[in-house]
């Protein structure tokens, strides 16, 4: 059950192709006292990352890969580590060797989810620039859950796949060039937007969030995913 706040303050982000100079630009304008924490997805396989080291070089904020079990903190951007799926539950981050999604691990949707459907108007959901469709999935279920989400105009994309599929998902709250995202980010922390709960999306998204953490699911649940998915 999402859990219940006065103000947003878990952000998530999926970026690809291109992203790393967009991050770069979003960090550095995020405040040294921002008050909520920070998920990064970038698809980086099985390679070694430095992502959270070029990261840190332009943010106020200090600039972890995540690791498992570890609480949450505020005024932390949290990095997902090479192979792993990052998800969030009960305060904390768990790492997951879950199946691949949109030929990726880490991926974004099954990090979107789980903020989705623990945290609910909590959460704000990001998708960057990059190819394929990773993130659409988990943004929808953002929206769903009643988040709040952003979405990079993919006409200052490197690659616009991952965007033009979010805006195909979901209307979003903010189409934004690169220049814009940061500070939108911020101003999105205290929206206060009534938002309407899509129980039936929401339920999927705590289907398709056990089966990126535990790597298996019933054949009743496969099944009743595949209907929905019709």
């Amino acid at each position: 059950m999402a859990k219940i706040s006065n103000g947003r303050d878990i952000v998530v982000v999926a970026a690809s192709l291109g992203g790393l100079q967009v991050l770069k630009k979003i960090v550095g304008v995020l405040p040294a006292d921002l008050p909520a924490s920070v998920f990064i997805v970038m698809h980086v396989g099985t390679w070694p990352s430095q992502l959270p080291h070029l990261l840190a070089s332009d943010s106020r904020l200090p600039v972890v890969h995540a690791s498992d079990g570890e609480a949450i903190e505020k005024g932390t951007i949290y990095v997902a580590p090479p192979d792993r799926h990052m998800l969030l539950r009960d305060d904390t981050v768990v790492l997951s060797t879950g199946p691949k999604e949109n030929f990726a691990r880490p991926a974004a949707d099954p990090l979107f989810r789980s903020a989705a459907v623990n945290y609910g108007a909590r959460a704000i959901g990001v998708v960057l620039t990059g190819k394929l469709d990773d993130g659409a999935a988990g943004l929808k279920a953002i929206h769903a859950c009643g988040g709040f989400t952003i979405v990079q105009d993919p006409s200052t994309c490197a690659a616009p796949d991952m965007p033009d599929a979010a805006l195909k998902a979901v209307p979003p709250d903010v189409v934004a060039p690169i220049d814009d995202i940061g500070p939108a980010i911020v101003r999105a922390l205290t929206d206060r937007t009534p938002r309407r709960i899509d129980m039936d999306e929401s339920e999927r998204a705590a289907l398709e969030l056990k089966i990126a953490a535990t790597g298996y699911s019933s054949p009743a649940e496969m099944e009743r995913s595949a209907t929905e998915r019709a």
